[in-house]
């Protein structure tokens, strides 16, 4: 997922603490839905579920990282993704293949009694679907946050909206929030300060990652670095076969970038994905308003609908009512 610009944006990755987060964030909700997914699962894989089968790792995620956004002072705006360009089809056929070739092998590695590969292909499977998103909107209600349909990318909106002055930064992994032009991204904004990389649980710490910077640290406009991931391949091309982040950076630098993607790609006009990323789709049509929360609803969807533990439940909500001591539950907005 994403563009692989890592090796670039390194250093104007700055450490943050979550003392100076306050404000509006727009979350990229689908990444941010399937990091849950991802995460939140028992050793062999197995996500959290009811008892009838359906999974909850995402509104546990939502519970408790909502919880402590709002105990950080930040006021979260989830935006997801609406209807994917036609530029992404490739890419999202080759997920969906990708998927079910993980499920098959998860369910190999669950019959021969091998966790640590169940467990891999688990989170290789996961697939953010209708119903995951429809559950997580509906939580959202209850909870009293606002969320934005995207008439495209969830990035791309999100970007605009922190653009249009709307939110202080977006909150994702994914380094395309860049590429759509998010002055601040903030990345690793996590309850538990951990994150599963490469088969590895690492520590991690909130960080903040300015555009500004990025473009200034590398000399570069914005056009340009949206050439460099493109040369790198996005989630709406492949990109140029042995070109990393660096080498696509000389590249540019050095005026190349058309006729590597010439040698490269031949027969490829990357004029609709660099137009994409400069000029997504995106809406003016929302309103951030933050409500107050339903207890007794999330309650009877939580406790009563997906078995949550009510003591559990009820000590998240609880947090929700003192900042500092000084709020109800009721007139916590």
């Amino acid at each position: 997922m994403g563009v692989a610009l890592r090796d670039i944006i390194a250093d104007y990755k700055t450490p943050v603490s979550w003392e100076g987060l306050s404000g509006v964030a727009a979350v990229d909700a689908n990444n941010t839905l399937y990091q849950f997914l991802t995460i939140i699962r028992q050793p062999d894989g197995t996500p959290l579920m009811d008892t009838k089968g359906r999974v909850t790792s995402h509104l546990s995620g939502i519970l408790f990282r909502m919880v402590n956004f709002l105990e950080k002072g930040i006021k979260p705006v989830f935006v997801f993704d609406g209807k994917p360009p036609e530029l992404k089809q490739e890419t999202n056929a080759e997920r969906r293949k990708h998927r079910d070739e993980a499920g098959v092998k998860y369910k190999e590695a669950v019959e021969r009694g091998d966790e640590e590969e169940a467990y891999k292909q688990a989170r290789s499977a996961t697939r953010v679907d209708d119903t995951i998103i429809a559950t997580s909107k509906e939580l959202l209600d209850l909870l009293g946050i606002p969320y934005v349909q995207a008439p495209s990318e969830g990035e791309a909106q999100a970007a605009f909206m922190v653009q249009r002055g709307d939110a202080r930064f977006a909150v994702s992994q994914d380094y395309d929030t860049l590429l759509f032009g998010a002055p601040l991204l903030m990345r690793n904004l996590t309850v538990s300060g951990k994150r599963k990389i490469r088969g590895r649980v690492v520590t991690v710490n909130p960080e903040r990652v300015a555009l500004s910077e990025v473009l200034a640290g590398l000399s570069l406009t914005r056009e340009q670095l949206v050439e460099v991931g493109i040369l790198v391949g996005t989630d709406f091309n492949a990109g140029a076969s042995g070109v990393g982040a660096k080498t696509a950076l000389k590249i540019v630098r050095n005026g190349e970038y058309a006729a590597k993607l010439a040698e490269k790609c031949p027969g490829f006009d990357p004029a609709p994905v660099q137009d994409f990323f400069l000029r997504p789709p995106v809406t003016t049509d929302y309103s951030l308003a933050w409500a107050h929360l339903s207890v007794e609803g999330i309650r009877r969807m939580l406790c009563d609908g997906y078995d949550f533990a009510p003591e559990r439940v009820d000590a998240a909500l609880e947090r929700y009512s003192t900042k500092a001591g000084q709020k109800t539950l009721e007139s916590w907005f």
